[in-house]
């Protein structure tokens, strides 16, 4: 669901990290608890890997040791901001397979691009490489929902003014939901410019407030556990 979706999706991030979002039940805990087992991970902070926490929209870290992914960190979550539940998640994937026969479920685009609307710096240029990336390859036949998710997401000034003129009615409908559309129907580009990083601004101050507590909550676990990094 971060760095490695990216990456197959082609919009490419240099990244150690693997982020796993799954659902948080008893039998699925076994089995994550066994493949991390295998790959010689410990927890490495606070939170520990529970039901609790993850339910609650913590996010569990480890650090493997074996030595074909010594230094790997994995992620896991079960809850993210402002993202549909697991189980519509699921069914929305996409299942990418590998020349080799292997199979990736990875978070659809935007999914993934709703889970990157974070406060970090680095998740924003993502969102607009993962959805240009998304109109480049399909803009010369794309369906009704995509031509939807375009309007929604894109955070590109000229792709935004292209796309606003290629479907003027779409538009319309989606104006009230996306104001700064308005900018790009008029071709506008410095008030869309200046919209879209107020946009992104609300966004990640969204973010800030919905981890506030769970940060808050991290640091009495931190104070009571004062071995833990």
């Amino acid at each position: 669901m971060g760095g490695q979706a990216c990456v197959f999706y082609g919009a490419a991030e240099f990244s150690r990290d693997t982020d796993i979002l799954f659902l948080a039940e008893t039998e699925n805990v076994r089995k994550l608890s066994q493949a991390l087992d295998a790959l010689h991970a410990e927890c490495i902070a606070v939170p520990s890997f529970s039901t609790e926490f993850l339910k609650r929209g913590h996010a569990v870290h480890f650090r493997c040791h074996h030595p074909e992914a010594e230094g790997i960190r994995i992620d896991v979550m079960s809850v993210l901001r402002g993202v549909a539940p697991f189980e519509e998640l699921w069914k929305r994937r996409t299942t990418v397979e590998t020349g080799s026969g292997e199979k990736y479920d990875l978070l659809s685009i935007p999914d993934l691009v709703q889970a990157k609307k974070t406060q970090r710096d680095k998740d924003w240029p993502i969102i607009r490489r993962l959805t240009e990336a998304n109109y480049v390859q399909h803009r010369n036949d794309p369906t009704p929902r995509q031509i939807n998710f375009w309007l929604k997401e894109l955070r590109t000034v000229p792709l935004l003014i292209e796309i606003a003129r290629k479907y003027p009615e779409r538009l319309t409908e989606l104006e009230a939901k996306r104001p700064l559309l308005a900018f790009a129907k008029s071709g506008d580009e410095e008030a869309l410019s200046r919209s879209l990083e107020e946009e992104e601004k609300r966004n990640r101050e969204d973010d800030e407030a919905y981890w506030a507590p769970l940060k808050e909550e991290l640091e009495k676990l931190r104070h009571n556990n004062p071995t833990d990094s």
